[in-house]
């Protein structure tokens, strides 16, 4: 049975003040989906957004036979699928249980573990992060009590680069060393934000383990503030989890890390173009592919989709290659100078009702080095992390650049020459997931735009998320 989603919940209270939940999380998902205006919509979760070769295969063959043709990708590095039929659930499901998309039924929702998608691949970070992934998966599912966690709750595994630890993971993993990770809990490791404890050091072969008994904290926290918190974040003072303890009672040795050796330096997320000698990675046009940009991944030895909404396509390396895919008909962004690398947009009209402008239509290609992202209403569902350009549209057909009233037709100049403003001034409550649906019906192929440029170097706009 397909379950329409409840009312959007009310604003998003200020950092200090505690969240009351008075219902259970209806976040989306494989076998949950959601009715959109066009259409139903599932949210797969993919462990740090691995799919074989077959499993991509069977991705864009659902989004062919079922939806609307193209899979959106999340700032999780999950996908979604949009545009589907009302009853088509169960032969969804069928398809993608048996390509080893839905290992569990219980559990689909709440399998949200982002990792360095280039761990192993560039000698700039280990391989580990991507085996605990898997080995977090299997222990996430095999737990029956980990399906009350939230679909929000986020698990984040960092090799080490920084590249993924500022994604405001509930539990995030940092490798360290060949055999030690540090494991945070909520967002105490990041600027800004009021600790909730200093880092633990476990071991490597621990990390999988000590992330699943982070979460069981979580949860026995939650139960206690009566608050009915979906993320760490969310307790109120005096409830941060009991993580030592946990960690203790699951055989796991840890020790507290010294406040000063518990800050990260954040890294950048990962640039479009060649990946080491065996991959590359290609950004998705406004957040969006085709089912034919999808299989022109292929073939692979795996594709990893990454929560900048792109692809790294392991065992594909080559000019040609990346050619081919910033060529018609495909048009993916190859190149990090590319306009259009780090421009997103939500779902905007026709497909969201509380959308006020058809955003992905207006999109205008950015600057590179920071990123763009349209929302067609004050929620901003699908915003980057950390600092970007805020264009949100308003009712009377203008849009607000970081705050500034500017028309459809000035969008390109005011996107580019956005000024620097104080974050508050252009930070409203967000009230979706970071990771609601990033559509795109169609957007310009990299070749057929070009960067505009001014004699000044433009100023940057400071619009920093708290989510």
């Amino acid at each position: 049975m397909l379950a329409a989603m409840p009312p959007t919940p009310p604003p998003t209270p200020e950092r200090d003040e505690a969240r009351i939940r008075d219902r259970g999380d209806a976040c989306p998902g494989a076998l949950r989906l959601h009715a959109a205006d066009d259409g139903r919509l599932a949210r797969l979760r993919l462990p740090a957004g691995r799919l074989t070769a077959r499993q991509a295969e069977v991705l864009a063959t659902a989004a062919e036979s079922l939806g609307d043709g193209r899979i959106s990708l999340t700032s999780r590095g999950n996908a979604e699928l949009r545009g589907l039929a009302e009853e088509c659930g169960a032969e969804l499901a069928a398809l993608l249980a048996e390509a080893g998309l839905l290992p569990s039924p219980t559990h689909e929702r709440v399998r949200n573990i982002v990792a360095s998608p280039a761990a192993g691949l560039d000698g700039l970070g280990g391989p580990e992060v991507q085996l605990w992934a898997q080995a977090l998966d299997g222990l996430l599912c095999a737990a029956p009590w980990a399906a009350a966690l939230s679909g929000r709750f986020l698990f984040v595994l960092d090799d080490g680069r920084g590249d993924v630890a500022g994604l405001g993971g509930d539990v995030t993993l940092v490798a360290v060393g060949p055999d030690s990770a540090l494991l945070y809990v909520g967002w105490g490791h990041l600027p800004g934000r009021s600790p909730r404890g200093r880092a633990l050091r476990v071991r490597g072969a621990d990390a999988p383990r000590a992330a699943l008994a982070a979460a069981g904290a979580f949860l026995d926290a939650a139960r206690e503030a009566g608050n009915g918190a979906w993320r760490v974040r969310e307790l109120p003072e005096g409830h941060a989890p009991d993580v030592a303890g946990a960690l203790d009672r699951a055989g796991i040795a840890a020790e507290p890390v010294p406040a000063g050796e518990s800050l990260l330096v954040l890294g950048q997320p990962l640039a479009p173009g060649p990946l080491g000698a065996t991959a590359l990675y290609v950004l998705a046009p406004l957040g969006r592919l085709t089912a034919a940009q999808l299989r022109a991944l292929l073939p692979a030895e795996e594709i990893r989709l990454t929560p900048w909404r792109g692809a790294v396509v392991v065992g594909a390396a080559g000019p040609d290659r990346l050619a081919a895919l910033a060529a018609p008909p495909y048009g993916l962004i190859t190149r990090p100078d590319s306009p259009w690398a780090g421009v997103s947009a939500c779902t905007g009209r026709p497909g969201c009702a509380k959308s006020l402008a058809d955003v992905r239509a207006d999109a205008a290609p950015g600057r590179t080095g920071l990123p763009v992202h349209y929302s067609g209403c004050e929620r901003r569902c699908g915003h980057p992390h950390g600092t970007w350009v805020d264009v949100v549209a308003t009712a009377d057909g203008t849009y607000l650049v970081d705050g500034a009233p500017t028309p459809r037709t000035g969008l390109p100049e005011a996107v580019t020459t956005a000024r620097t403003a104080p974050p508050e001034a252009a930070t409203t409550a967000r009230t979706a997931p970071p990771e609601a649906a990033t559509t795109a019906r169609t957007a310009p192929p990299e070749a057929a735009t070009t960067a505009r440029t001014k004699s000044a170097t433009p100023t940057t706009t400071a619009t920093t998320t708290t989510r």
